[in-house]
């Protein structure tokens, strides 16, 4: 569906997608070599509208990408569930050649299969999970053993992967991953997440299992040149003008945030007649605000003075030098160790970005909002 602008859901193609051109042809070509890949940013930022994106690009039948999202999993378990169902449902057409993959590659784990009233769109696996080491092997082993099978190449796609790091035991399953993937010659792995300092851990640091699994992609957000393009494009396209100068203030409001220009740019076009005024800018600006509002109070009623008192700093454009004596009496930030502390408080309630040392609000929106309602 091709709509107007795009937001809350994700764009793959068409007018919906934009720009991501060089991102699009790195991640195609990872795809298509079968290089892992590991893929980071913010929440909102676009990525599994490029993964998708990229997904539809695809169009090859011998390689077929599996796309799956491991937010609900809480336990190792649930994932080897998730990830059966995925690879099964999503590299055969047929019930029959379901249950014939089940029966021969994951016999020792007892698949059981459950289906609705369409059984083709409407089916589930359970699995009889032993003690043993070699189950869990099997089935972290079955997309390689259908590739072989069918003469293919799969890609798997796991969105929100920074979650197996709340499982228990996790250092042991990420070891179990990494000795059966590893090992993989026809299927390739692109694993993103929206929590960027797990998402670093994981993958950033010598002591982890997947330390140097793949190419590591930290997204970027889309310039704010390609989105006024985009936006002047999407009005004119649907019979509405607006300037140049209102495109641009849209992008510089939200700092060119992906969710927030379309969720902006779509309540602006609602708003205007035939074309943007200065009357309708101000009232998107408060309608955007509000419709996150309830949101915010959630992330700020829980803060402590001291990271409040940090937040205002931020708000107040000072990205670094947190511990230099005039910023810690300005702020009232207590004393220099506290400042670490408030740091990785912040960066776990994903409030935060820490890059090269500057630190930054995650949501300009919420900046926006704490900067008039909260330091007024």
């Amino acid at each position: 569906m091709d709509k107007i602008f795009y937001f809350g859901s994700t764009a793959t193609s068409g007018n919906n997608f934009t720009d991501r051109e060089e991102d699009t042809k790195r991640l195609l070509c990872n795809f298509r070599n079968g290089i892992n890949t590991i893929l980071i940013s913010p929440r909102r930022w676009g990525k599994t509208s490029l993964v998708k994106h990229v997904q539809e690009q695809m169009i090859d039948k011998t390689k077929i990408v599996v796309f799956m999202d491991i937010f609900s999993c809480r336990d190792e378990k649930d994932f080897y569930r998730q990830y059966t169902n995925a690879i099964i449902r999503q590299t055969s057409s047929t019930i029959e050649e379901w249950m014939s993959i089940a029966k021969n590659f994951l016999s020792r784990v007892n698949p059981v299969f459950s289906f609705g009233t369409d059984p083709i769109n409407d089916f589930s696996m359970t699995l009889s999970f032993g003690n043993k080491k070699e189950d869990d092997f099997d089935i972290l082993d079955l997309p390689e053993k259908i590739a072989k099978k069918k003469n293919i190449n799969i890609v798997i796609c796991i969105d929100e992967f920074q979650q197996i790091l709340d499982f228990e035991d996790n250092i042991i399953f990420q070891k179990k991953l990494r000795t059966v993937w590893q090992h993989h010659n026809n299927v390739s792995y692109c694993l993103f997440g929206s929590k960027k300092h797990l998402m670093s851990l994981l993958f950033g640091s010598q002591s982890m299992p997947f330390y140097k699994f793949g190419d590591v992609i930290f997204l970027k957000k889309i310039s704010q040149d390609d989105w006024v393009k985009y936006i002047m494009g999407q009005f004119e396209k649907h019979n509405k003008c607006i300037s140049k100068e209102f495109a641009q203030r849209i992008c510089q409001t939200v700092d060119n945030h992906s969710s927030y220009v379309q969720q902006f740019s779509y309540i602006l076009f609602n708003k205007c007649d035939k074309k943007v005024t200065e009357e309708d800018f101000k009232y998107a600006i408060e309608d955007l605000l509000g419709q996150n509002a309830s949101l915010f109070i959630r992330d700020t009623e829980n803060l402590s003075l001291y990271q409040m008192n940090f937040i205002k700093a931020l708000c107040n454009d000072i990205t670094e030098n947190f511990t230099s004596k005039e910023i810690l009496n300005t702020y009232n930030l207590g004393a220099v160790s506290n400042v670490s502390r408030i740091k990785k408080s912040l960066e776990q309630k994903e409030l935060i970005d820490i890059d090269n040392g500057k630190v930054t609000l995650i949501d300009p929106v919420y900046k926006l909002w704490f900067k008039r309602y909260i330091m007024k």
